[in-house]
């Protein structure tokens, strides 16, 4: 009994140490630039779309059960699994479709910059084999490159998925903060909500490919349009 409860600790604690660079990955020192993007929530609030804490939630949970976020973390596993086979290929396919898929000049400004500033600081500070199989003279999209360190470093799918889905929910919350719609206590209120939401879908995209991508968040489309001609503005998005 005593080997059996040994073993399982020295196990937990190798997964651990494995997942341990998503942390500083997905932390706001890691040079991104994810803190001037708000996805079209600027423009949300400015509208009326978003005045509450509760509207953010509601905002929030449709991003990620079939916007934005629910399409990348189908594009991310599939990179991964990619990856994975070292297929050069299907990455490059699907770095494209990632990029195509973005619905207006600043999506693909915010997974385009943030993948290559990504892709940049992976290289210099935290290379491995996979950044082998895209081509660094083109742009990259966020959710690609993240699949591309981490499966390069062989960090879990399931690990990788729920860090993607909470780093981009904490970011779009801290925006919220910075626009003045919620407070530093709703925002975390919010996170924790949300936070059953998160592994749930993230487990659901693990398993799903290409034929599940789509969506119908279609305010937040109109929101990141809108916000391209957004007299005053503190975002990029």
């Amino acid at each position: 009994m005593i080997m059996i409860t040994t073993t399982h600790a020295f196990s937990a604690k190798a997964n651990s140490a494995m997942e341990l660079p998503l942390a500083i990955w997905f932390s706001p020192m890691f040079p991104v630039g994810a803190f001037a993007y708000s996805h079209g929530l600027e423009w949300a609030h400015e509208a009326g779309d978003i005045s509450s804490a509760d509207d953010l939630r509601d905002w929030l949970a449709t991003l990620i059960e079939r916007g934005a976020l629910h399409n990348d973390a189908i594009l991310l596993a599939e990179a991964y699994r990619a990856v994975a086979r070292h297929d050069a290929n299907c990455l490059a396919e699907l770095n494209e479709l990632a990029l195509a898929m973005a619905p207006s000049r600043e999506r693909h400004l915010e997974t385009a910059t943030q993948g290559n500033a990504f892709l940049l600081a992976i290289r210099k500070s935290w290379p491995c084999a996979g950044l082998d199989f895209i081509d660094a003279r083109e742009d990259i999209a966020y959710p690609i490159a993240v699949a591309l360190a981490a499966a390069g470093h062989q960090v879990s799918l399931d690990a990788t998925l729920d860090m993607y889905y909470l780093g981009l929910v904490s970011n779009l919350v801290s925006a919220a903060i910075r626009l003045g719609m919620i407070g530093q206590t709703d925002g975390q209120s919010i996170i924790a909500a949300l936070l059953p939401l998160i592994q749930e879908n993230a487990r659901d995209c693990a398993s799903k490919d290409l034929d599940d991508l789509g969506g119908s968040a279609f305010r937040s489309d109109l929101a990141c349009l809108r916000h391209e001609t957004q007299y005053t503005r503190l975002f990029r998005s």
